[in-house]
């Protein structure tokens, strides 16, 4: 890639084929963790925010944006991890909610703005099973195979899932 087709759309394109290790199904892009793309020169700067802090998929992100990007002739990245403003489920894309559903995993709540409320105790919002779309559903555990999801079963056609949690 040249000087000048480095845009950053044409960047953002290629990052759009990066990932999340964990779940393969969605993109750093429809997941919201890719905050930036900064080009100076050849110079590319990627930033990404992780979905917590302590994410252990954080590297290999970053090296998979640094192969994607050698991919298309760009050798000089250096990839910034931000942690404020924190992450939120927000930034995850209507697209990437759907890929999500179509896994098998139920996508955070949607919120219609305005700051997340702490809730003690166990959850009562409601989390729709994305087999088969009941409400019907439980929490079986907080903490799943990734931090990030929560263990839920429905009890309309029994099927455990995950659920990205809500941040």
């Amino acid at each position: 890639m040249t000087t000048a087709t480095l845009t950053e759309a044409r960047l953002r394109e290629v990052l759009a084929t990066v990932t999340d290790p964990e779940i393969p199904v969605i993109t750093i892009a429809d997941l919201g963790i890719l905050r930036d793309v900064a080009v100076d020169g050849d110079h590319v700067t990627v930033t990404i925010t992780p979905t917590y802090s302590g994410c252990p998929a954080m590297d290999e992100i970053r090296a998979d944006i640094t192969t994607a990007l050698a991919s298309a002739g760009v050798d000089d990245v250096e990839v910034r991890t931000v942690l404020s403003p924190a992450w939120t489920t927000e930034w995850m894309t209507e697209q990437g909610r759907a890929d999500l559903r179509a896994y098998g995993i139920a996508p955070p709540t949607v919120r219609a703005g305005g700051p997340v409320l702490l809730q003690l105790g166990r959850r009562t919002a409601t989390v729709v099973c994305p087999h088969c779309g009941s409400s019907s559903t439980e929490e079986l555990t907080r903490f799943a195979s990734t931090s990030c999801k929560s263990l839920w079963r429905c009890r309309s056609c029994r099927e455990p899932f995950d659920h990205f949690k809500d941040h």
